[in-house]
Order: structure tokens, then sequence, then C-alpha cells
């Protein structure tokens, strides 16, 4: 079976970093898009951050442009957010999940989507606490 274990959750406060890995078991990245996804309590779950399955094309909310980066490694069927200068509303379980999305070539280089909904998304892991606090 298909699953996805989120790691590297924690405190930290703000200003500091955390890095956030989720492995897949039972598939490969290689073909499959990663999105991260946070949700805070008494909130809606919100995209974080997508990438695309092979050409590492990259989606991020408005919200974390430039303090977070997502990055998939297809060798060690590994997907990451690294989260520099964490805010307190940063806090919330971050959710990693992946979807099958074969890219295709065009003269430019590959070419397909970074799904951002979580709608779009089929495998979903557990979730892992990120908390921001002094």
């Amino acid at each position: 079976q298909e699953q996805l274990v989120e790691s590297g959750g924690g405190l930290v406060q703000p200003g500091g970093s955390l890095r956030l890995s989720c492995t897949a078991s039972g598939f490969a990245l290689d073909y499959y898009a990663i999105g991260w996804f946070r949700q805070a309590p008494g909130k809606e779950r919100e995209g974080v951050s997508s990438i695309s399955s092979r050409r590492g094309a990259t989606y991020y909310a408005d919200s974390v442009k430039g303090r977070f980066t997502i990055s998939k490694d297809n060798a060690e069927n590994t997907a990451y957010l690294q989260m520099n200068s964490l805010k307190p509303e940063d806090t919330a379980v971050y959710y990693c999940a992946a979807v099958l999305s074969i890219e295709y070539p065009t003269e430019s280089g590959l070419q397909g989507p970074v799904p951002v909904r979580s709608d779009e998304y089929d495998i979903w892991g557990q979730g892992t606490q990120v908390t921001v606090s002094s």
C-alpha cells in the first residue's frame, strides 16, 4: 500500500528553522507531485507549497514565499520542506501529500502541473506538529 510518513516537526523559537521530511513507501516518487499543507486548531487546511514530479517547478503560498523551500529527492524517495524565519502563525500540523503527475516533453523541456489544491492529491501522511513559540 502507498504510504507517506512526515518527520522533523517540533518546537522552535520565532526566527528559527526546521526541515520537514516526507518519505514514501509502497511507491516511487519519480512521477508524483508533492504538496505540503498545514492546519492550525480551529482553522481550515491550507496549501503551503507544491513541487512537480520531475522538473522541479514549484508553488508557494504568499504567506511563506521567501521563507520556505520545497524540494524532492526522487532517488531517496523523500520530499522536504525547509522552513526558515519561522513565525508564530506558522504553528500547525503539517501534512505532505502526493499525486501521480506524469510530465510531458516540449521543445523547451518538461512541462506539467504543479497541483496546489488539497482535493488534487490522493495519498496523505499523518502529519507532524510544528510549534513556533518563545
